[in-house]
């Protein structure tokens, strides 16, 4: 079990769509492992496995101390009137933006043991439930942010330090 680096906005691997993986094997099993330890960090609502390199249908959630994971999941409903909500990233460190999510929202996935289950929440696990399949689309929060505001942020986005740092040097 091992506490895994995040990947930052500009990296290829947030921009994959992720594969499924046979939720009882042993590599599926070392994932969500690994995935638990690294959202138990603090400040951490989420995280997929695409956020540590890793290409498969995966995201473990914490929110409020409960801590789950779902593999191969897949979003089973969404209800009420999208709602701005404040969104962060932990690839977009040093961020929060204003997006519209749904204030509930079920999926469906599995688990270790090969049992399917459902998570459904309202507020900030809706949000998550959300927030962490856009990731395993390959999607970025950002993405789904009002034109001008995406605008902006990308501009913002560009100009840290760490964006800087992951993209290749031009020669």
């Amino acid at each position: 079990m091992t506490v895994r680096p995040i990947r930052f906005f500009g990296d290829p691997v947030l921009r994959s769509p992720t594969d499924p993986i046979e939720p009882t094997s042993e590599r599926a099993r070392v994932i969500v492992e690994d995935l638990i330890d690294t959202v138990k960090l603090p400040g951490r609502a989420g995280v997929a496995a695409n956020q540590i390199g890793v290409g498969y249908r995966i995201f473990v959630y914490n929110i409020d101390g409960a801590i789950g994971y779902l593999i191969n999941p897949t979003m089973v409903d969404v209800s009420g009137e999208p709602e701005p909500m404040t969104e962060g990233c932990l690839s977009v460190p040093d961020f929060s933006f204003p997006r519209l999510r749904y204030p509930r929202a079920t999926a469906r996935g599995f688990q270790l043991d090969g049992t399917e289950i459902e998570v459904s929440g309202e507020g900030l696990l809706a949000q998550a439930l959300q927030h962490e399949l856009d990731h395993l689309d390959g999607l970025l929060y950002v993405e789904g942010l009002e034109p001008d505001l995406k605008k902006d942020a990308l501009r913002q986005i560009r100009d840290t330090d760490w964006f800087k740092s992951t993209q290749p040097t031009r020669v």
